[in-house]
């Protein structure tokens, strides 16, 4: 007489976030990254924010664009669609290119991570794609624009148009962004402030912000004309 299969419970986009999240708190695969590893919540958005790296702060308060470049892109986003810092964490799934603090770099600033480093939690990246399955992705800064794109040239040449790309097996919409760091003039001077706000407006029209965003409670609305 033969069995009845087995039947395994079916784990909701959420649930597999979270089991991810954990094998990453335990990843160890880096010796020069200082962690904690840095996530957002298991947020199961059809929006994929990716960034460079965490800071030196985020890893104490245990979330992604926690210091003073994410106060900045959260006023871009503000602006843009009338969302504040909360309800935007809460409907769009923050990732980076590196989940731990890559360190300080011999010439000040931040250290960018080495292509192993890359390569080694492009292996969660991919994963966070697969159950995500986004519909719009948005890059900030040139790492994250070269790791989905593969544009290595001026921000120029991609911020403020959408483009389709195939990212990990995934087709979706791509709206670049400059890394909000005080360090950058690019966000604050021109062309960069004109192709910031295309860039922003482009993102407020998206049809997968409309979804994401309904019901939201709202702030006050108006994409900045100038430096945001």
């Amino acid at each position: 007489m033969r069995r009845p299969a087995l039947r395994l419970p079916v784990l909701s986009a959420e649930e597999r976030l979270a089991a991810l999240h954990r094998e990453l708190e335990a990843c160890r695969a880096c010796p020069k990254m200082i962690g904690p590893v840095v996530h957002g919540p298991p947020v199961p958005s059809r929006i994929l924010l990716i960034g460079q790296a965490p800071g030196p702060r985020e890893g104490s308060l245990g979330r992604p664009f926690a210091w003073t470049a994410g106060r900045t892109l959260f006023r871009w986003f503000e602006a843009a669609l009338g969302v504040r810092e909360d309800e935007l964490r809460r409907r769009v799934y923050m990732s980076a290119v590196a989940r731990c603090f890559p360190g300080k770099a011999k010439g000040g600033g931040d250290r960018k991570p080495d292509p192993e480093e890359i390569l080694r939690c492009r292996t969660h990246l991919a994963r966070e794609v697969a159950i995500l399955e986004p519909r719009l992705i948005l890059p900030v800064g040139s790492l994250a624009v070269e790791q989905v794109l593969g544009h290595r040239g001026p921000l120029a040449g991609v911020i403020g148009e959408a483009r389709r790309a195939r990212f990990h097996g995934v087709e979706a919409d791509v709206i670049c962004l400059p890394h909000p760091s005080g360090a950058s003039t690019w966000h604050r001077t021109e062309p960069g402030i004109s192709l910031l706000g295309r860039a922003l407006r482009l993102i407020a029209e998206h049809p997968e912000a409309a979804r994401a965003f309904a019901g939201a409670t709202p702030a006050a609305a108006g994409v900045p004309d100038g430096p945001p």
